[in-house]
């Protein structure tokens, strides 16, 4: 395959991956003025934001913006310029625009009116295509060449590409089948980016089972439940699997259970299966119990579900310690089964702009860097702020 020298559409400005943070971009520097060009070796553009959306699409997350930003954890000091400047009245006032409505659950979490991503993703499309965005799907970025010209391989030829400013938004390695293959890794490291190992984040949990408990239990909730690793403690619903268990409270302590893991070779899980009641009230509950009652009445009597009761007797768990019932948990589910990633492209490799020290005029946003945080709309926030903070750093190039 010959490289052929091309500028597609005079493009100023090239975004390489058609996910939420690179699309973002391209608009946000398109509605600027520039011509961009989006790159994207999909059949098409936006396919992990169709996926997200099968669960409802959460978009973001109304609590404070003080409060959502420690949902970042160690990354929130790099994150807090772009979430603050991209926040979520602004986010949702975007969807708003493209004439998706958003309405905030009883848990806080924001979505669009429709609990859809395919009409927002139209709208969105239909506006990038008045901006005069290209879009170039089946194009994949293979790296530069050695003239620091971008390399782009299409169907029926290879581009070299040299754009005034690129913004790299090519995602983890979760859900590969949506185009976040990880490919870019090795292109990274091969020129001195440190990019630290991804892992699974927001995933499920190996335990081992009996076959009985899973025969019968699989697939349903454990609802209202209290779970903590050490001192770390999180709230609501969590679902049994074949294999092990996952759900919204699960992830919220998912980097910690990882952490565990990798460093013990297991992590021990702490239930509370009645976080409405004290100890003293459910000691109250069993005693209650009659002479002869079997383990099941008795739990029966505190008002578990039977599920819950069935995990009480799969642990082994004595009735009286319903507010710690332990599960061990062996490993966390393959990268490939995961929401989201954790680790990329390391925080210290980029300025305050999100700009690649090593390659200026190269902005990295979205799940490329290394930054990670529970489901409950923290994910597509970063993802959205950091692409239009990407293309807010290439705008400003002109001007440094």
């Amino acid at each position: 395959m010959n490289a052929t020298p091309n500028n597609p559409q005079n493009s100023d400005v090239v975004v390489i991956g058609g996910g939420p943070a690179g699309l973002i971009a391209a608009e946000t520097m398109a509605s600027a003025g520039r011509r961009v060009t989006v790159i994207e070796h999909m059949a098409s553009v936006g396919r992990k934001l169709l996926l997200a959306g099968r669960g409802g699409l959460n978009l973001t997350h109304s609590e404070p913006l003080d409060e959502l930003l420690r949902h970042y954890d160690q990354a929130e000091p790099m994150l807090t310029n772009a979430v603050t400047a991209f926040p979520p009245a602004s986010l949702r006032a975007w969807c708003e625009g493209l004439g998706q409505r958003s309405v905030v659950g009883t848990s806080g979490r924001v979505f669009p009116a429709s609990f859809r991503a395919t009409p927002l993703l139209r709208s969105w499309l239909q506006r990038l295509d008045t901006l005069g965005v290209e879009r170039r799907v089946r194009h994949e970025w293979m790296g530069w060449d050695t003239d620091g010209a971008l390399v782009v391989r299409g169907p029926d030829r290879e581009l070299l590409l040299r754009p005034t400013a690129t913004v790299l938004a090519l995602g983890g390695a979760s859900w590969p089948r949506t185009g976040s293959t990880a490919a870019w890794v090795p292109v990274l490291r091969s020129v001195g980016v440190e990019v630290t190992t991804l892992r699974a984040a927001n995933c499920g949990f190996v335990v081992a089972w009996s076959s009985p408990f899973t025969d019968r239990f699989a697939g349903v909730p454990l609802k209202n439940v209290r779970m903590s690793i050490g001192a770390h403690t999180a709230r609501g619903e969590a679902m049994i699997t074949s294999t092990g268990i996952e759900g919204g409270v699960v992830y919220a302590l998912g980097a910690l259970l990882r952490d565990a893991i990798e460093r013990d070779g297991f992590a021990d899980l702490t239930v509370d299966l009645h976080p409405d009641l004290s100890a003293p009230q459910l000691a109250a509950r069993l005693a209650r119990a009659r002479p002869g009652d079997s383990a099941s009445n008795r739990l029966r009597r505190t008002g578990l579900s039977p599920v819950a009761a069935a995990l009480v007797r799969e642990t082994g768990t004595d009735p009286a310690q319903l507010k710690s019932v332990r599960v061990r948990l062996v490993s966390s589910q393959p990268i490939e089964r995961a929401i989201s990633t954790a680790g990329g492209v390391a925080l210290s490799e980029v300025d305050e702009h999100f700009m690649l020290r090593r390659r200026p005029g190269v902005f990295v946003a979205g799940e490329m860097l290394d930054w990670e945080a529970p489901t409950g709309g923290y994910l597509l926030q970063a993802c959205f702020s950091t692409g239009v903070a990407a293309a807010m750093g290439a705008l400003s190039m002109r001007a440094r």
